[in-house]
């Protein structure tokens, strides 16, 4: 997390800069309320030095609520104490202000009551445990019972694998102060504690099976009725489960996308070993699985305990299963679209590397994946061959939906001329968002960064990007891109610029840019950038056709301020004009 620090005067700044110099990830500016809005909400930390009066005046339009609220800290320029103004347990403010306090030696400032009265942080043990609170509004009278108590009187759903602290009492649910239960309804004979505060353990996994074209609606209605009828919470679903084949029921993805909830998919084979489940022959023949709702409830819950068996409703059968750990641990599938650069993999970036490291599948095209082949010891690889970029991206889908790790490798950065944009049209066209799949684009160094750094400095003014195949995009399209960057005094930079089904299309680029620019405009030709063969040459517009170009090539074309010095291809950005 990041921390913004604020000072006002010279003395602060002294102390804004001392704590900078020993916090990662922290910059200092000068106080400016109108910045403070844009940071607020940006999860980041913090910190004052000055005044408590100027902060509290400062803060209070933007305070919204302890959940989502900034941890916030005061210091004196003096630096001797350390106040934890807001956000002490849930955003951590507490601890930080005691890191910040070690750092300048100064003495830290908590006034929550439960630090004070040396009682467990209620709010924040909640958070710990991962339970969903149902009535965040009781907490404050709660946390006031338990101060003034000294302890807290606590119902625990029996099987919770919940370790209670030395200050919280186990009672009945009559007496509890607060219910760790996924129960809705207790029988109460007699009056019970007012003000119980309900924290829902997500421990609850839910098989469903559908036919197809099932509604939203209708699973909605079918979820909820048969969750009032068995008396359990709805809150305390940690997820849905089913067989992988309905993971793009439009009605079950919606479904789940409005409620926020995980869906883990089995494959037949793997709901075909499950135990002691009664086997339907209508679902063996539609889908390939003895049953679906059991098994992948019992599977989901990590083989927990069927608590409601299998319950048909029109198109839908449910069934549930309680896991034997409280919040088991569910991840949606991950799909990295990785840049892997030039092709050695010491150009790669450390984020790339840990995106192929955390990665169960490799995808690519063979080419760049040989390059980092020393990266793929226990691996499973798949390879294609140029032009099945469809295929690729295809499978690379498929696999994570089926609950995979998978990286799509692209040579250069995957945003580039390369696979980042066709997953998001294959995503869009099958209606899957980031609710069924993580995505994480991992840039890499493209091909016009690695040439432009051969050649000097020649993309330091605007720039226009252009592909000379037409394989995707009419030629005519092409040649009117290739005018207007001209026209416009453009640095062009060609990619794909000659094959050997495409000679021709690097003459006529010519043609059109050598209507706008002079015969001695700098080109810089550079092919298989910071790889083996390398090749680097600098010439000019009426001479560069004359040497060796193809579809490793990447040629940048300079404008009318271009120039030649020494050995390197220079653009001025127009910074000693301006002095």
């Amino acid at each position: 997390m990041e921390t913004t620090i604020f000072f006002i005067t010279q003395r602060g700044q002294s102390v804004a800069n001392k704590i900078k110099q020993n916090l990662k990830d922290s910059i200092v500016l000068r106080f400016n309320s109108d910045y403070l809005k844009d940071v607020w909400q940006k999860d980041q930390r913090l910190i004052f030095v000055m005044s408590t009066g100027i902060v509290i005046r400062t803060i209070s339009p933007l305070l919204n609520d302890k959940k989502i609220d900034p941890p916030v800290l005061v210091i004196d320029e003096t630096a001797r104490y350390v106040i934890s103004l807001l956000s002490g347990h849930l955003g951590g403010a507490n601890e930080f202000a005691k890191e910040i306090a070690a750092i300048l030696n100064a003495e830290p400032v908590i006034t929550t009551s439960s630090d004070l009265n040396n009682l467990t942080p209620l709010d924040l043990w909640l958070k710990g445990q991962k339970l969903f609170i149902e009535n965040l509004e009781v907490l404050p009278m709660v946390m006031t019972r338990f101060i003034n108590n000294g302890t807290l009187r606590v119902y625990l759903d029996e099987g919770l694998d919940i370790t209670l602290p030395e200050d919280f009492l186990t009672v009945g649910p009559a007496f509890a102060d607060m219910l760790i239960t996924n129960k809705i309804r207790f029988n109460i004979c007699g009056c019970k504690v007012k003000e119980q505060l309900i924290a829902r353990p997500k421990n609850l996994f839910v098989g469903i099976g559908c036919n197809s074209g099932t509604t939203k609606e209708e699973i909605e209605k079918a979820v909820f009725s048969l969750f009032e009828r068995e008396n359990l919470s709805v809150n305390s679903i940690s997820a849905f489960a089913s067989i992988d084949i309905k993971k793009r029921e439009l009605g079950l993805r919606d479904f789940l996308k409005e409620h926020g909830t995980p869906l883990i998919v089995f494959s037949a084979n793997e709901l075909n070993t499950a135990r002691d489940i009664e086997p339907s022959e209508p679902v063996l023949k539609a889908t390939g699985a003895k049953a679906v709702a059991e098994p992948s409830a019992i599977m989901a819950s990590g083989n927990g305990t069927l608590i409601v068996k299998k319950n048909v409703t029109g198109n839908l059968t449910l069934a549930i299963a309680q896991g034997k750990e409280i919040s088991t641990s569910v991840t949606k599938p991950a799909l990295y679209i990785v840049g892997t650069g030039p092709g050695e993999t010491f150009y790669m970036t450390e984020q790339a590397k840990e995106a192929i490291k955390a990665s169960k599948i490799i995808i690519g095209y063979d080419t760049y994946v040989e390059q980092i082949r020393d990266l793929l010891k226990g691996k499973e690889v798949f390879t294609t061959t140029m032009t099945k970029e469809t295929e690729r991206c295809q499978k690379a889908i498929d696999l994570s939906l089926s609950g995979n790790t998978v990286a799509l490798v692209s040579g250069g950065d995957p945003g580039i001329y390369a696979m980042a944009g066709l997953v998001f049209e294959l995503l869009h066209k099958a209606n899957i968002d980031s609710h069924d799949i993580d995505i994480m684009i991992v840039p890499g160094i493209s091909a016009l960064n690695a040439c432009a750094g051969r050649l000097g400095a020649p993309l330091m003014h605007d720039f226009a990007c252009i592909s000379l195949s037409d394989r995707l995009t009419p030629w005519e399209l092409i040649e009117k891109r290739l005018e207007s960057s001209a026209k416009a005094d453009l640095v062009i930079v060609l990619y794909n610029p000659k094959s050997l089904s495409r000679q021709e299309h690097i003459k006529i680029a010519k043609e059109i840019i050598s209507k706008y620019r002079r015969p001695d405009t700098p080109v810089g030709i550079v092919s298989r950038a910071m790889r083996e063969n390398e090749s680097v040459i600098i010439t000019n517009l009426k001479d560069f056709l004359q040497h060796e170009i193809d579809m490793q090539t990447t040629i940048i074309i300079g404008n009318s301020q271009t120039f030649i010095w020494d050995k390197w291809m220079i653009t001025p950005r127009g910074y000693i004009l301006k002095k």
